[in-house]
């Protein structure tokens, strides 16, 4: 049986809310740190290889927004763990490509991980209650369900944010006190890490620190990035969604159809695929009737469309272990390691609400969690869920 998300709530300047989430998640910190720090150790990165690249990184981030050094420095002294292997878990896709090319002149040819997901978004107009809903699988490594959390931020220079995180990382999915709300899917192309670029999850957290719209959108469109990613935002009060699929150096846009938008790990783009050259598919085949299946279901109930449809198609078992959520099972007849949905999570952002099931292919029930709306986005009201544990 999964074990629910821990909410770790933090507070005050960067440093301190760092510390704080330090020592209130150090063992699930722990557990992230051991699983990069093992998969930089089969590339026979040395510690001092890793701080050399760390160091060489962290002005990157600091350009990007300094505050997350500062908040990435309190989580490794709160939690009595090294910086570099913070900066590790916070930016671990673009370490380990620096660590194999460190020049980044070619593509590399090794696959990117199995990093599944798919993820739904209904907007009001196509929903039965007509209020936004926002939801995500996220397929990783199965014992990343052992190194998640749910971090509540109250922002002092911002809005409060919830966010699912892997612990140690400053955010991934989530949504703000404001309504904004953000989930990622992973992609692939012909121009992945040739530059350096912004690690994905800071990318993420930056969305949600912000208070309009505008600077959301801003932020992911034109942000440079090492390797490939598709952006989901959506905003809760004006029931608008916009969907990024980012290469490093270009973003194309996806628009919903009928007022729903699905996204697995392919490219949609007509304009992308004129340009880019897809390099997905050869590791995640299933996304192709993933995306298809997702859509079609939700296109039927479209203007009538509820949370249980949506939790229905997250929970989508066709062609097991290939399917929208899949148990345990390698990647690929070359790679032992297991993968999993870790998480589906579905989030109603003008109710303040995120529901979070893990290894929800072994473990349907979800776990509820919630942040105090400010008052654009509407009244948080309440919603009759008797079946949840709350966080």
């Amino acid at each position: 049986m999964a074990q629910p998300c821990r909410l770790i709530e933090v507070s005050g300047s960067p440093h301190e809310r760092g510390l704080q989430y330090g020592r209130q998640a150090a063992a699930e910190i722990g557990r992230s740190i051991g699983h990069y720090a093992a998969q930089v150790k089969a590339l026979s990165l040395t510690a001092a290889r890793l701080t050399d690249i760390v160091r060489a990184y962290v002005p990157r981030i600091e350009s990007f927004d300094a505050t997350y050094v500062e908040e990435m420095r309190g989580i490794a002294a709160g939690a009595s763990v090294d910086f570099e292997l913070v900066v590790l878990v916070n930016a671990r896709t673009e370490i380990v490509q620096l660590a194999r090319n460190p020049q980044l002149f070619d593509v590399l040819q090794n696959a990117m991980e199995a990093d599944g997901c798919t993820t739904v978004v209904v907007r009001p107009d196509a929903a039965r209650d007509g209020q936004l809903i926002h939801a995500h699988n996220w397929d990783w490594k199965l014992e990343c369900a052992e190194s998640s959390v749910i971090l509540k931020i109250r922002n002092q220079d911002g809005p409060d944010i919830l966010t699912f995180t892997e612990a140690g990382a400053l955010g991934r999915f989530g949504f703000n006190a404001l309504g904004i709300c953000i989930t990622g899917n992973g992609l692939e192309c012909d121009r992945d890490y040739r530059q350096i670029g912004v690690p994905l999850a800071l990318l993420r957290r930056k969305v949600l620190a912000q208070t309009y719209l505008a600077p959301a959108l801003t932020t992911v469109y034109t942000t440079q990035k090492s390797g490939s990613n598709n952006i989901a935002v959506s905003h809760a009060a004006s029931g608008l969604v916009y969907n990024f699929e980012c290469a490093p150096d270009e973003t194309f846009m996806v628009p919903d159809t009928g007022g729903v938008l699905v996204h697995a790990n392919h490219w949609l783009s007509p304009v992308a695929l004129g340009k880019i050259r897809e390099r997905g598919i050869g590791s995640a085949p299933s996304t192709l009737y993933r995306e298809q299946r997702a859509r079609e279901a939700l296109a039927k109930k479209a203007g009538r469309l509820t949370v249980e449809d949506v939790t229905a198609v997250l929970l989508d078992d066709f062609q097991s272990p290939w399917s929208i959520c899949y148990p345990p099972r390698a990647a690929n007849l070359t790679d032992s390691s297991l993968y999993a949905t870790v998480a589906s999570l579905i989030m109603r952002p003008i109710l303040g609400e995120m529901r979070v099931a893990m290894l929800p292919a072994r473990d349907k029930r979800f776990t509820a969690y919630t942040l105090e709306m400010e008052s654009v986005v509407g009244s948080p009201g309440g919603v009759s869920t008797p079946a949840l544990a709350h966080g």
